[in-house]
């Protein structure tokens, strides 16, 4: 009788294990959720692109209007693409008109290729196109991860660059003023400011809840010019590049501050001939320990604010 028992077991087991192996991958699901009237946002992932998360670990935005619809940035793959518009389809029958690009990192615009082909407008700051030239295969290596999921994927630059630092559409009655100063986490970094709902779409401009990313291309001193046309705007409401929809308290704490921080303890090292090594370990980075990543890319912001002021 124990024999038989453990064989069921052993059979029930087996057969679990098969079922658990023999599901299907986890795929992200683009859901917009309203941030004020006619304004919606997804909030992504705030780790790495993973297989999982399909490289989308930014937010994405919406804005509708009585004369059609306008994302706020493309997404990373052309499948991240489809699902965008299948999800803004879930909240108007708007057709979208135009897709603005926030910047020049992959889930900015490498969807665009997606919404170009279905004759929408694609629009980026005229700052961003060297850098999206330069970086091209560099995202495409980079989305690896993905597999299948990155099939279709062609990097296609925006329809549009606009230049100068502020431009102002209209659409069905709403205003969209393009913003930008000298970019920050990337060179064509610029704010999509809704002035009339009292909304920001930062981009990269604002990080909450996870550290914000110093990477090649990315000026910490430009960045905080940019962080002033923020604090300029005081929005009620920021949808922030990374992390939940948030204000501006919160977005100048967790972005503005500790790009300050970084830089004043940076330039009191080279002021004092301390090296790289101990000027970052000398930072201190206990005020952002809260923020996910802290303990492992605070140091290497600390790294390139150093190696950055070191070349001003």
């Amino acid at each position: 009788m124990a024999n038989r028992f453990l064989t069921v077991a052993i059979t029930l087991t087996s057969t679990l294990v098969a079922s658990l192996i023999a599901l299907p991958a986890w795929a992200v699901e683009v859901s917009f959720k309203p941030v004020a009237n006619g304004v919606y946002a997804y909030i992504g992932d705030t780790e790495g692109r993973t297989y999982d998360n399909e490289g989308l670990n930014a937010n994405i935005g919406l804005v509708v209007t009585p004369a059609g619809a306008v994302l706020i940035d493309s997404g990373p793959t052309f499948q991240v693409a489809a699902k965008i518009e299948a999800a803004a389809r879930q909240v108007t029958d708007q057709p979208i008109k135009w897709v603005i690009n926030t910047g020049g990192q992959d889930h900015r615009w490498l969807g665009d290729g997606y919404f170009s082909a279905k004759g929408m407008a694609t629009i980026a700051h005229a700052d961003a196109q060297a850098d999206m030239k330069a970086r091209a295969r560099e995202h495409m290596d980079g989305l690896k991860v993905l597999k299948e999921r990155l099939d279709g994927t062609v990097p296609t630059l925006p329809t549009r660059f606009i230049s100068g630092p502020v431009t102002q559409l209209e659409l069905g009655g709403t205003v969209l003023q393009l913003q930008h100063a000298h970019g920050g986490h990337t060179p064509g970094d610029m704010l999509v400011w809704l002035p009339q709902q009292g909304v920001l779409f930062s981009g990269d401009m604002v990080y909450v809840d996870r550290v914000l990313g110093l990477i090649d291309v990315s000026s910490g001193k430009n960045w905080l010019e940019s962080f002033a046309l923020i604090d300029a705007l005081k929005p009620p409401i920021i949808v922030p590049g990374h992390g939940h929809v948030t204000n501006l308290p919160t977005a100048q704490a967790q972005t503005r501050d500790l790009l300050l921080a970084l830089r004043a303890h940076m330039k009191k090292a080279l002021d004092n001939g301390v090296n790289v090594d101990a000027a970052v370990k000398s930072f201190d980075g206990k005020p952002y320990a809260q923020l996910i990543h802290a303990d492992v890319w605070i140091p290497q912001l600390a790294n390139h604010t150093y190696l950055e002021m070191e070349r001003e």
